[in-house]
């Protein structure tokens, strides 16, 4: 596995129109235990990488995904700018100077930045019913070297039967039990489009 620049862009192209397709979906996860607006948020955000992508053109992996954080940060309302933005702001640090992420124990410990990222803006854990439940298994997978949409299906799929123990959800308590985590489901999408860019 040899992830370049160019992978990386497609990548995020393809978690851009996933994004887009399925705004109408994650804004209904968002309803009944949220604001109901995850989905189009996340859209206004990958609306502004697009944005900020064409203007500035970057040429490496770490200055694409920092186009992408300042997006995320600037567009994106609620707790899942920030969490995003912090995400790829730490995997912009990690990948400083790679010209190519060669394996995929090397992209997990990328991912597992991202994730120290949101675990330290948002305070959560594996199993409080938000992106966290998604973004560790993930970088767990790829650390073990393979990542498959299943996995990723699971992992997003599992924070339905749980309690949240964070944001807007944490206030529902047992009723958000039932629901799929919006931000799990939105992570989803971007580790399912990882795995069919890198194939």
């Amino acid at each position: 596995m040899q992830m370049t620049t160019e992978m990386t862009q497609q990548w995020l192209n393809a978690f851009t129109k996933a994004i887009e397709e399925n705004k109408g979906y994650l804004s209904d996860l968002d309803t009944p235990i949220g604001d109901g607006d995850h989905g189009n948020n996340m859209a206004r955000g990958v609306a502004a990488y697009q944005e900020a992508f064409a203007k500035q053109q970057p040429k490496t992996i770490t200055d694409t995904f920092k186009v992408l954080s300042m997006a995320l940060i600037s567009k994106v309302g609620g707790a899942s700018g920030p969490l995003y933005g912090s995400a790829f702001m730490n995997m912009t640090k990690a990948t400083k100077d790679l010209e190519t992420i060669d394996s995929y124990e090397q992209l997990g410990s990328i991912i597992e930045e991202g994730l120290n990222g949101i675990k330290a803006r948002g305070k959560a854990e594996f199993e409080d019913k938000t992106m966290v439940d998604v973004w560790q298994p993930v970088a767990a997978a790829l650390k073990n070297g393979s990542l498959t949409k299943e996995q990723i299906e699971e992992a997003k799929e599992h924070t339905k039967d749980l309690v949240a123990k964070k944001g807007r959800a944490s206030y529902l308590g047992e009723r958000a039990i039932g629901h799929i985590d919006p931000g799990a489901a939105s992570s989803a999408l971007l580790f399912e489009t990882l795995v069919a860019t890198i194939g």
